[in-house]
């Protein structure tokens, strides 16, 4: 089943604060993603501007109520909600985390992470493939941002994230930040990880920034991005090529021009470092 999915550019994450200014300025952005939850019922404000822009620019979407993790049945009401906003928007690509979000039908409105053992890494590829056979496309899984770890996880979580992308054949949303954020909270090596993550399953990258409390780290998503991530985010360019990048921003949200500015330091730093290779 596995597929070269189109390379995008430099995106960013499409949100209520710039839907006018997006449309009045087509401003230099590549692509955008969308928060998948926000439009899955059709009609109001935020859908009519979905498709306006949507006439503009490419768009992936990104979820974060699939709870591929849980042991909750899958649920068949939001995947046919999520398979007929795909028929609408086209996007390039589907994504959505690799987590769980809540048990015998509580929500917690939270991305938990997963223990990484064998029994959990099956229960995860089997539900891949059930998502992928009925979407009739592969997905993409993000890796998120954690602050406890599980004693009973039986490997790293970067083999746990590879081996799921390799047996259900599915993809990588790799997050730079996400990434960051675990290391200094679970105290490992960052480049540990993006050394250990198959070259050929990475097909997009996340950029954000975060909340340092000093004892830890919480990815906020409400900052610009530090100087540690796009130090990292170098390394992870050089070691997987030219990847869809974008930047996510979720509160604290600036002006649109805010953000294409920061976009244009990941197309900076991208261009240097495709002339030195």
């Amino acid at each position: 089943m596995s597929t070269n999915l189109p390379y995008l550019g430099f995106g960013l994450g499409l949100r209520t604060d710039h839907y006018q200014a997006v449309l009045d300025t087509k401003p230099n952005v590549d692509w955008f993603e969308i928060l998948t939850e926000n439009y899955m019922i059709p009609g109001g404000k935020p859908y009519h501007f979905l498709m306006e822009i949507r006439n503009l620019y490419p768009m992936v979407m990104h979820g974060v109520g699939l709870s591929i993790g849980s042991m909750d049945p899958l649920n068949t009401e939001y995947l046919s909600q999520l398979k007929t906003l795909a028929k609408q928007v086209e996007p390039a690509w589907i994504s959505d985390h690799l987590c769980w979000t809540g048990l015998g039908g509580f929500l917690s409105h939270d991305l938990l992470p997963m223990p990484y053992t064998e029994d959990a890494l099956n229960h995860i590829v089997n539900r891949v493939e059930m998502v992928q056979e009925y979407l009739g496309r592969q997905i993409l899984l993000e890796n998120v941002s954690s602050y406890v770890n599980f004693t009973q996880s039986e490997m790293d979580e970067w083999e746990f994230i590879s081996e799921v992308s390799q047996r259900a054949d599915c993809f990588i949303l790799l997050d730079i930040n996400n990434i960051h954020v675990s290391a200094f909270n679970h105290k490992f090596n960052a480049e540990d990880y993006l050394n250990n993550i198959p070259q050929d399953r990475v097909q997009q990258f996340h950029l954000a920034g975060h909340t340092n409390c000093g004892t830890h780290i919480i990815d906020t998503h409400d900052e610009p991005v530090i100087d540690e991530v796009w130090q990292l985010y170098k390394k992870a360019l050089a070691r997987f090529g030219e990847i869809s990048t974008m930047i996510e921003r979720d509160d604290n949200i600036p002006a649109l021009d805010e953000l294409i500015h920061e976009l244009q330091v990941a197309r900076d730093i991208a261009k240097s470092q495709y002339d030195q290779q």
